[in-house]
């Protein structure tokens, strides 16, 4: 059976890069990266991870690092990488086709940086995308 490649695309809107790309095979595991465009991110910034399926509205998946809720498949976990927050879809399918947006508590403020400027605030927005 011939698998289609996944296209993984990370935007990130504060720290001004590209597009970069990545394609990945179902069934690999892949690692998705948020960072904030200055500082690093500690388990202090408690991050946590949403995805949204075309059409649907955003699902939480990871809080507070890697804390899933009970729906949540053992298939998604987060953890702190260096200075980001991370999250890994092992055994990636199909059916993990979404964007995905990381949400990170910035400071004494109380303000939270989230992912899509259109509907998050300002950090990362990665796509998980299966090309036709």
């Amino acid at each position: 059976m011939a698998w289609a490649p996944v296209l993984l695309m990370l935007l990130t809107y504060c720290s001004g890069g590209g597009i970069p790309s990545e394609s990945v095979t179902p069934g690999v595991t892949v690692t998705l990266s948020c960072s904030l465009s200055t500082g690093a991110i500690t388990s202090s910034n408690y991050p946590s991870w949403f995805q949204q399926k075309l059409g649907s509205a955003p699902q939480l998946l990871i809080s507070y690092t890697n804390t899933r809720p009970s729906w949540i498949p053992a298939l998604f976990s987060g953890f702190i990488s260096g200075n980001n927050a991370a999250l890994t879809i092992t055994s990636v399918q199909a059916k993990d086709e979404a964007d995905y947006y990381c949400a990170v508590y910035t400071g004494s403020s109380g303000s939270v940086n989230h992912s899509d400027p259109a509907r998050w605030g300002t950090e990362t927005k990665t796509s998980l995308v299966f090309p036709p």
